[in-house]
């Protein structure tokens, strides 16, 4: 197997690509562990395209783990709009932190593992490509790279557990920092899900999937079950004064932490709970979003509301306080429909 470590390597020296949290291959430096953390947090279930713009802005505003450690939670939590699965983001000031008070971030998997919001991938990544640890480092691109290069048709998710021992057997002891990079561009800029560029692998000699032919087939993956649909209502207020009526979603739980607009609980209906009495008018149309478990459907009211109005839930924000950047993606959604119905915003 150690010819095809070395082959991989020889391809990444030449191809690796570009990115913000990374050292080039062969420099002879080791890239800033609180970069590698950072990148590798952001970068689950999104993209690399969506991330890099999210990580230079915080490494501009928080460039060392202290500075983030220091900021506070709403301030994080507004630049991380947007990136979605706002649990990240809350582990995100809670490792920080831990690791401000360590002093240092831990060097091997295990201690890594004890972090907070750091599960086995993410201390693997770290502990490789920040310590040139011996780790076998496996995401999304890394598995169909391993379907692929040993013909495995188990389905995902339960194949998941052969893919990581095929992982197993190609990992070196030289450079295994730069090997988990490799393999993870290799899935990303060769061996893609449609329509792999298999002419250009440097593994194209080894891979039995193409060998038999099913490369493009692989991973295979089970039926995944229809998500169902939740309904809710949102409630965006103006006062006379041009605040804005809104709430801070609990600490846990989906969104958590997070301002959003006054609603009812999602549930199977649409229940109306309105935050305070008002002359409450339907806006056209509703806010539609996904997450990973079901999606939802918002019905949205608008009102203006007079300056004495004392609100059941949620506070007013100054005009010049609020930006709707600072809002999840479904509330930016919700004041995307709302806000033509104000005048002068």
């Amino acid at each position: 197997m150690r010819e095809r470590a070395a082959d991989l390597l020889e391809w990444y020296d030449r191809h690796a690509r570009q990115l913000p949290w990374r050292m080039p291959p062969g420099c002879g430096a080791r890239p800033d562990p609180y970069r590698v953390w950072l990148s590798e947090v952001m970068l689950q279930q999104t993209t690399v395209a969506a991330v890099t713009s999210y990580f230079e802005r915080f490494t501009t505003l928080w460039p060392t783990v202290e500075a983030l450690a220091a900021a506070r939670d709403e301030e994080v939590m507004g630049e991380w709009a947007g990136l979605g699965y706002y649990a990240r983001a809350r582990n995100l000031l809670k490792c920080a932190r831990t690791v401000a008070e360590k002093g240092a971030f831990p060097r091997n998997r295990a201690e890594l593992e004890t972090l907070p919001g750091i599960g086995p991938y993410t201390s693997a990544a770290i502990a490789a490509i920040a310590f040139d640890a011996s780790e076998v480092v496996v995401d999304g691109n890394v598995e169909r790279v391993m379907a692929r290069m040993f013909a495995v048709e188990d389905p995902l998710p339960g194949g998941k557990r052969v893919l990581r021992e095929k992982a197993a057997l190609l990992t070196p002891e030289a450079r295994p920092g730069d090997y988990a990079q490799a393999v993870m561009d290799l899935g990303a800029t060769v061996c893609t899900p449609k329509n792999p560029a298999c002419g250009i692998c440097p593994w194209m000699g080894y891979c039995q999937g193409r060998k038999a032919g099913i490369a493009a087939d692989l991973p295979k993956t089970e039926p995944k079950k229809a998500k169902p649909v939740r309904f809710g209502v949102s409630y965006v207020g103006r006062r006379a004064d041009g605040a804005w009526l809104l709430e801070r979603r609990p600490a846990r739980g989906l969104l958590g932490g997070m301002l959003g607009w006054p609603g009812a609980e999602w549930g199977d209906v649409a229940r109306e709970a309105p935050p305070v009495a008002a002359a409450w008018r339907e806006v056209g149309g509703e806010a539609r979003h996904t997450f990973t478990h079901f999606h939802l459907r918002l019905d949205v009211r608008v009102a203006d509301l007079p300056m004495e109005a004392v609100p059941a839930v949620g506070d007013f924000v100054p005009r010049e306080a609020f930006r709707p950047s600072d809002l999840p993606t479904v509330m930016r959604k919700v004041f995307d429909l709302a806000h033509d119905t104000f005048d002068n915003i």
